[in-house]
């Protein structure tokens, strides 16, 4: 069990995901995010495996949640500054968390 207190180490925040384009240099084929949270933290960059449930170019202007203050990870050839944050469907494979309206990017899950 963990206390609330850990709970809020976790910074969570929603984005809009502003470019995408294909990673196939990764050791399994991922997707490359450019993902704006807004003026106070801004773009930021990630690799996800996301291709077997979304195209790069229908994931432009979707809002998505992410954890922003894991250290930068080296992915490949590139560094990964968030994390996006997804539920695996029946064959494992990660289907994004999405506000189902449009908020603010950069506004914190609570």
């Amino acid at each position: 069990m963990i206390t609330f207190n850990d709970f809020e180490k976790i910074d969570i925040r929603v984005g809009t995901i502003v470019q995408t384009s294909v990673n196939d240099k990764a050791n399994k084929i991922s997707m490359l995010l450019v993902i704006d949270f807004g003026e106070s933290i801004g773009l930021k960059k990630t690799s996800a495996q996301l291709m077997q449930n979304y195209n790069p170019d229908d994931l432009l202007g979707k809002q998505v949640a992410a954890v922003i203050n894991f250290p930068p990870k080296q992915i490949g050839k590139m560094i990964s500054e968030v994390l996006v944050l997804g539920f695996p469907n029946e064959e494992r494979n990660p289907i994004l968390i999405m506000p189902s309206q449009k908020v603010p990017n950069g506004g914190k899950l609570f």
